[in-house]
């Protein structure tokens, strides 16, 4: 516990200094930051998942009715940068690296013994290459790949996943909502610990308000070919955009319900905390 709780702290102290970094080039006596930086737009930007700019995203999720016996918890945390790339004449590709951390604990297994355990449980890679449609609907596609999550089984799949991934929205006023999603298929390993045959649904809406609060909600449903199960977390979300030092970023948290959930996959209710800090061009 103590080595994951040093391994958040460490992420935390990271972004904080890169906020600094950027603080520190400010020029003096220059106009206010507040007055530079449009937090209302940036708040619209954050909410849509293939914006054109940088945001690096650290998120923290607590699940529990985990295990055979649904007696344990899960720990997550996401690191999941948002790049985007200029293709000229307005159209973007951009890549979202995602890279999951987990712990558990006392979970039962398929031996019936209790078991706690922390290590990566996956790296995904989501693309899109979005181009330019000159209206508030935004379209993107591109491949999809994610990595097996260890050789213990604990945390997920040991399959290799390949497939493509896809994101429609629309931005209309305050309002933004789409749907994401992916289509996985296994490319080899170990089947005995869940597939990579998986399809991917999220629905999202978000509404921002003038002064860069936003309130979302979101369903992230994994349907599993292999199994015929669904994990389907729901979660209802408020976040709020602040400037340090001419710096955004962004603080969420929310409550989520597994509305259904694989064998063995947290149940029940979790809480998630995101802070995002945004590296404007």
């Amino acid at each position: 516990m103590k080595i994951f709780t040093r391994y958040i702290f460490s992420i935390l102290m990271a972004l904080a200094f890169v906020g600094g970094a950027f603080a520190q080039q400010a020029v003096p006596n220059a106009v206010p930051a507040s007055e530079l930086v449009d937090k209302e737009d940036i708040a619209k930007k954050l909410a849509n998942p293939i914006a054109n700019m940088i945001s690096v995203p650290l998120q923290y999720e607590f699940s529990r009715g985990v295990g055979k016996n649904q007696g344990g918890s899960e720990q997550t945390l996401l690191f999941q940068p948002v790049t985007p790339f200029n293709l000229g004449g307005g159209d973007i590709f951009v890549i979202r690296p995602i890279v999951a951390g987990v712990r558990e604990v006392s979970v039962q297994g398929a031996t019936g013994r209790p078991y706690s355990a922390y290590g990566i449980a996956s790296v995904t890679i989501e693309s899109f290459y979005a181009p330019n449609t000159n209206s508030s609907w935004i379209l993107g596609i591109g491949p999809y790949a994610q990595s097996p999550s260890g050789n213990s089984g604990h945390f997920g799949s040991q399959q290799t996943g390949a497939g493509l991934t896809a994101v429609v929205l629309n931005r209309a006023g305050p309002w933004t909502y789409g749907l994401l999603g992916y289509q996985s298929w296994s490319m080899g390993g170990n089947p005995a610990f869940g597939t990579q045959n998986n399809l991917y649904g999220q629905p999202f809406a978000a509404y921002t308000t003038k002064t860069a609060w936003t309130f979302s909600a979101n369903m992230e449903a994994l349907y599993n070919y292999d199994t015929h199960r669904t994990t389907n977390p729901l979660y209802l979300g408020v976040s709020k955009l602040s400037l340090f030092d001419g710096v955004p970023i962004s603080f969420a948290a929310g409550p989520m319900y597994y509305v259904s959930n694989m064998p063995g996959g947290p149940s029940g209710w979790g809480a998630r905390a995101t802070a995002t800090l945004v590296i404007l061009k």
